[in-house]
């Protein structure tokens, strides 16, 4: 198994990235999706979080109401904290899980985790270990751009968004590929698979 840590600040184009390395054959891991199975109605990690912020952030029919908990989150330091010592360690049991059962079926298997939040959750003991860490980078001001135009949100949300993120030095220290996605979607295609080249030729 060779692991792939691949990460970069909200709309840097991270997800583009991981899609072509899925399409040229990665196994793609994705650990947004896999937070949201840790929330889901019925686990601990669900209950975990009515219980420190309160029924307001959960739905009359039982899941979580995510506008509701970013509102909190995004604008409380110490909220995201709490939030992250919830989630983390559920969404590192289940990646861990996830790679033994993808390694199992494949045992020469390039997998590709993507996790936008890696600095910060790396930080934590046993996390995964990297053969190589890609970050996606992009500089704030495309970033801002691409959330205004693709998701709509205001200047001032956008922002809010990339403050409550490890800002670019600390995502570029724990780089050793940097993929730049400010240019066109061609060229950051072209890069991902460029990183597909290399990674395949030193298996």
């Amino acid at each position: 198994m060779y692991l792939i840590g691949l990460t970069g600040g909200i709309a840097s184009g991270k997800s583009v990235v991981a899609a072509r390395l899925a399409e040229l054959g990665a196994v793609h891991i994705d650990a947004d999706k896999l937070a949201r199975e840790v929330v889901e109605p019925g686990t601990p990690g669900l209950s975990a979080i009515a219980e420190r912020f309160g029924p307001s952030v959960i739905r009359d029919d039982g899941t979580l109401d995510r506008p509701a908990l970013g509102a909190i989150i995004f604008s409380d330091s110490e909220a995201r904290l709490a939030l992250n010592d919830i989630t983390h360690p559920a969404v590192l049991a289940l990646g861990k899980q996830r790679m033994a059962e993808a390694a199992a079926v494949h045992p020469s298997a390039v997998i590709v985790y993507d996790v936008p939040l890696l600095v910060e959750a790396s930080k934590r003991d046993g996390y995964h270990a990297f053969d190589i860490v890609v970050v996606v980078d992009a500089s704030s001001e495309t970033r801002i751009q691409r959330l205004i135009e693709l998701r709509g949100l205001s200047r001032t949300e956008a922002a809010k968004r990339l403050s409550s993120q490890a800002n670019d030095a600390e995502r570029l220290a724990v780089a050793d590929i940097v993929i730049d996605s400010n240019g066109s979607l061609e060229a950051t295609l072209e890069q991902a698979d460029e990183l597909w080249k290399d990674v395949v030729s030193s298996l």
